[in-house]
């Protein structure tokens, strides 16, 4: 399953990036984020890995984020694996002529085990919907962080 989020944030580029590397920042726009835990020495190193705890409805998850690319500030990339499903996450960030941060997000999702069964009965929209949702959060967060 793949789909691709667009939004533009009103914060130039530079801030909205310096916002977004740092996972202190996180629990401010993640809903659900329980912890985070960075497993490798440079967290934005391809290869490293960060473990994060989430409370999805009545569930917590554990999921590992491992970084793909890290062309930062342009391009960020990172897969991101729980029991039974693994999604891609390739991120892309431009400015626009007025000076605003415009976010493209590209994912693909894919499943295994009963994961994979249940997939069948889940609307790609419902995974868009909150996908896109973590971007419209980071909006108001990054928004919100300059006044």
């Amino acid at each position: 399953m793949k789909f691709q989020n667009k939004i533009t944030i009103n914060v130039p580029l530079f801030h909205c990036i310096q916002l977004l590397d740092d996972p202190e920042n996180m629990p401010h726009w993640q809903k659900g984020l329980l912890s985070y835990e960075i497993l490798s020495d440079d967290p934005r190193k391809v290869g490293a890995q960060m473990k994060l705890n989430y409370k999805m409805g009545k569930r917590e998850i554990e999921m590992i984020e491992t970084i793909v690319d890290y062309s930062m500030p342009n391009h960020f990339s990172a897969t991101y694996e729980t029991k039974g499903v693994w999604n891609l996450v390739e991120n892309h960030f431009t400015e626009n002529l007025q000076g605003n941060t415009v976010w493209e997000s590209n994912c693909e999702f894919k499943f295994s085990g009963i994961m994979k069964l249940m997939s069948w009965f889940m609307p790609k929209s419902m995974f868009q919907k909150e996908s896109c949702q973590y971007l419209i959060d980071f909006k108001d967060f990054a928004e919100q962080s300059i006044g």
